[in-house]
């Protein structure tokens, strides 16, 4: 991008702050816009990702209290448009003083723009920046448990065992052989981080290509952890699974994963459920699911049945007369327990069971019975 158009845009406006908004209030108001406009939060969305990115172009000035300076004092000369010289009038237009920029000749436009500014922009060369190397955050962890269906429905308390990277214990972490030290890294002066821009104000951070972002250069390297200062770390933890939990979900657990460096947060740790089925019971959302077997006489005459809950405990089901195959009945509060703290519901579904063999007496009854029902076909609508 170029200087004329950095300099023309409003960066205050684009955060929608004002020109003297301290550094919270500037913090809180891209932390607010970035999460409104991520691309992962607005996926196909070309003009979320254009607000997002003017977001981060804005607050990467702002943000830094030596570039606001100079952003400030830049905007100030080209007030309404046009370069004010010291006696009050109005020179040449801004468009007039870039399209000249790389020109010669007498008068205050002459001559590059990059003389008018020194530093602010750097003209076209690169330079190298150090900042102070921080706290640097956890890696986060990955698992996976199986629970049962049970489990799954209620919640459950699990222990996993995690591996992270944690600091070597032979060289406690400095990633040098025993007896020696590293040194601070000369290249980004103990930072780990380079900073370089080129042909505006537009900075770009990366890791310390001599100390690959550590700060330090090793001499001699720990044969333990071959220099890089951590080690494998397995340990046990308390993992609760909360109720309601779905198979294949993946859960996060806060603070659960790698330890942070230099005072640094930890990671955290990422769970993948697997819950093993239940022999009699299923799930539909929030409701759990089951199927109970009737008989043909209980169907045709009403009855009342006892049906089982995930809990063990029976509920008793009542049965019209004449209910058909596959009717299914809802038995409130039975189900899975919801994050509002309310519970879904057991859907009954009745099976009418048909005998497979009959006894002559049963045979004699079912003859009786059709034969007071008449000739009506059930099968007549099929052909209406």
């Amino acid at each position: 991008m170029s200087t004329k158009d950095w300099i023309e845009k409003d960066f205050y406006k684009v955060l929608g702050v004002s020109k003297d908004a301290k550094p919270d209030e500037i913090k809180k108001a891209f932390r607010k816009l970035a999460r409104e406009n991520h691309p992962d939060q607005n996926q196909n969305d070309p003009k979320a990702e254009q607000r997002f990115k003017d977001i981060s172009e804005a607050n990467s000035v702002l943000s830094d209290p030596a570039k606001r300076k100079e952003y400030d004092e830049a905007r100030s000369l080209f007030g309404g448009g046009g370069f004010r010289f010291p006696g009050g009038g109005q020179g040449p237009s801004m468009e007039d003083l870039f399209r000249n920029a790389g020109g010669s000749g007498a008068g205050a436009a002459s001559g590059n723009i990059s003389d008018l500014f020194g530093n602010l922009f750097g003209g076209t060369s690169t330079r190298r920046t150090t900042t102070q190397r921080g706290p640097r955050r956890g890696q986060d962890i990955e698992g996976e448990a199986t629970i049962d269906f049970t489990d799954a429905v209620e919640g459950v308390t699990v222990t996993m065992q995690t591996v992270s990277d944690e600091a070597c214990g032979a060289c406690s972490g400095t990633g040098a052989k025993s007896g020696t030290l590293p040194r601070v890294c000369p290249t980004c002066q103990g930072s780990g981080m380079e900073t370089s821009t080129s042909g505006g104000v537009f900075a770009v951070s990366e890791p310390c290509h001599d100390c690959r972002g550590r700060g330090l250069i090793v001499e001699e390297p720990c044969p333990v952890c071959g220099g890089s200062g951590r080690g494998r770390s397995t340990r046990s933890m308390q993992v609760r699974i909360p109720a309601g939990v779905t198979d294949g979900q993946r859960i996060r657990i806060k603070g659960k994963g790698g330890a942070g460096e230099n005072g640094g947060a930890p990671g955290d740790l990422y769970v993948l459920v697997h819950v093993r089925p239940h022999k009699l019971f299923g799930r539909k959302g929030d409701n759990l699911t089951l199927t109970v077997p009737v008989t043909f006489t209980e169907a045709a005459l009403g009855a009342e049945v006892s049906v089982p809950t995930l809990n063990g405990q029976r509920v008793t089901l009542k049965l019209g007369p004449g209910t058909p195959n596959g009717r299914t009945f809802r038995v409130r509060g039975r189900g899975v327990h919801k994050n509002d703290g309310s519970t879904g519901d057991l859907l009954v579904t009745v099976e009418v069971q048909v005998p497979n063999q009959l006894n002559d007496t049963a045979k004699e009854a079912l003859e009786s019975f059709a034969a007071a029902l008449g000739d009506a076909d059930p099968r007549s609508s099929l052909y209406a």
